[in-house]
């Protein structure tokens, strides 16, 4: 049914989901603010990597500068004015910002993540929500007002926290407000935000620090990244309903209508399938892929800030992840959907390998030629690169018990979560020994291909356990008539001795 579907809903359950796309929206733009200011940041409070950048009035001498390793070698590169064309500056690479881009953010939004997703259903929701939201944009707003590099520290443990309650309680409440055939609609309409605030987070990271509003630059970056978040918690406390005001009656067992479970035994039931082969090399694929992704998303500002220090990269990453993930989410499911139904569960998994596969040349193709081109490259590598999104999550879904399903999609962003969130610190390392274009080279592309394999792994393994199934299932039914057949003669010879 699609957007069409969506509307057929009702208005209010429409305005409900359109709340929920905005706070995920800011969700996303906030968290990755933070990547596109780096250099100006790091530069005003100073921590991280030196080298050597082009001075402001001199952009197009950032290939030169490059050339130089040290400071003075650095200071004493002349453009054709006899002028100092170059500085040395901080670049806003170094352990201090993969540390803060990584594990102090990620670890403390996955561990609270995955306690919100087992109590998601027995807290008022919306209610949780809005304080999320408006915490988190606190976060971003005092983002602002830092003076050293312990309050970004502080500040991004904090903005770890109250994010992790987005998603939760938001999908819960999609549960709730749409009925079993239109969910898979609401909830890719909901993944929308990812791809908006992703690409916002260049728009306003370049273009409002280029303003430099009262001086403050990168500052008013994170202000006003913030204030809308402040008057969306408003709305979702005023406007949205913890429940909907028609019951949905789908025949699902609500959890914890039955019986109650304590979360030790929630995390226990969700843990038991995880020791199946086919979901631990999903769960190996997916953190590999996931790294790759998350390296990339952190790092692809200040890799066109140091090699192509005079392009406008807010013209283009402001709507190319957008466009390009929603047309990728979108077509990969449907893709898939269609391949399930000539071969059965295990052929979603071919769109994960061959989209990560054929990905993997654009995005080295982006790293490797020059503007405009590999801008260009981009779309298709967000197209292809993000066809996976929603069907591995459908494949975790339709691999396990409906009783356990949320359980074990929180566990599965749990761990490929926490895997690719220390990725970022593998990128220092190897900067160090081969520049950064070869560390995103490795690490990206790279990664894509590391993965696609081992999609590839889960395809063969899925498909052997699939065959295992259908003959076990085969063999106690006939078994099971034959047994019956036999008991059936005994009690007729019975009956007639």
């Amino acid at each position: 049914m699609g957007c069409l579907g969506i509307c057929q809903a009702g208005a209010y359950p429409l305005h409900v989901l359109c709340c929920l796309l905005l706070t995920y929206l800011f969700n996303q733009l906030d968290r990755y603010i933070l990547a596109i200011v780096i250099q100006p940041l790091a530069q005003d409070i100073q921590f991280g990597e030196r080298s050597c950048l082009p001075r402001e009035s001199a952009k197009q001498s950032g290939a030169s500068c490059r050339n130089a390793s040290s400071q003075d070698s650095c200071v004493a590169l002349l453009n054709k004015n006899k002028t100092q064309s170059c500085q040395w500056n901080y670049d806003g690479s170094g352990w201090e910002y993969q540390v803060i881009a990584g594990p102090v953010f990620i670890l403390i939004y996955t561990f609270t993540g995955i306690f919100i997703g087992f109590v998601a259903d027995t807290v008022n929701r919306k209610n949780f929500l809005s304080a999320s939201l408006f915490l988190w944009s606190l976060m971003t707003l005092l983002m602002g007002f830092v003076k050293r590099y312990w309050h970004l520290l502080i500040l991004r443990f904090g903005q770890g926290i109250s994010e992790a309650g987005c998603t939760p309680f938001a999908v819960s409440l999609i549960m709730d407000y749409f009925p079993k055939e239109l969910r898979g609609s609401a909830m890719g309409f909901y993944n929308w935000g990812i791809y908006a605030g992703y690409s916002l987070s260049y728009a306003v990271g370049n273009y409002v620090t280029r303003a430099n509003i009262l001086g403050q630059g990168w500052r008013w970056s994170f202000i006003l990244s913030a204030i809308p978040g402040f008057i969306v918690s408003a709305i979702v406390l005023l406007t949205v309903r913890e429940s909907p005001p028609v019951k949905i009656n789908d025949h699902e067992p609500k959890p914890g209508v039955s019986h109650r479970q304590s979360i030790g035994q929630k995390v226990r039931q969700g843990l038991r399938p995880f020791t199946r082969p086919s979901l631990l090399l999903l769960c190996a694929a997916g953190s590999v892929r996931n790294a790759g992704g998350y390296v990339w998303a952190y790092n692809t500002e200040l890799y066109f800030n140091l090699y192509h220090s005079d392009a406008d990269v807010g013209r283009w990453l402001s709507w190319i992840p957008l466009v390009g993930g929603c047309l990728g989410a979108l077509s990969g499911g449907f893709i898939s959907d269609q391949l399930v139904k000539r071969s059965g569960l295990y052929a979603r998994a071919w769109v994960l390998v061959f989209s990560q596969v054929l990905a993997a040349p654009f995005v080295a193709g982006a790293l490797l030629l020059n503007p405009p081109s590999c801008f260009l490259l981009l779309i298709p590598a967000n197209v292809l690169g993000e066809m996976g999104i929603g069907v591995t999550l459908t494949i975790i879904i339709e691999l396990v018990t409906p009783s356990i399903r949320t359980p074990a999609v929180a566990i599965y962003i749990f761990i490929i979560s926490n895997v690719a969130g220390v990725a970022p610190l593998l990128v220092t390392p190897l900067t160090r020994v081969w520049g950064l274009r070869v560390a995103l080279l490795v690490l990206c592309p790279g990664m894509y291909i590391a993965g696609s394999l081992l999609y590839l792994l889960t395809v063969i393994v899925m498909r052997c356990h699939q065959k295992l199934e259908s003959a076990e299932e085969s063999r106690p039914l006939l078994e099971s008539d034959s047994l019956r057949g036999r008991l059936t003669r005994e009690d007729e010879a019975h009956k007639y001795s």
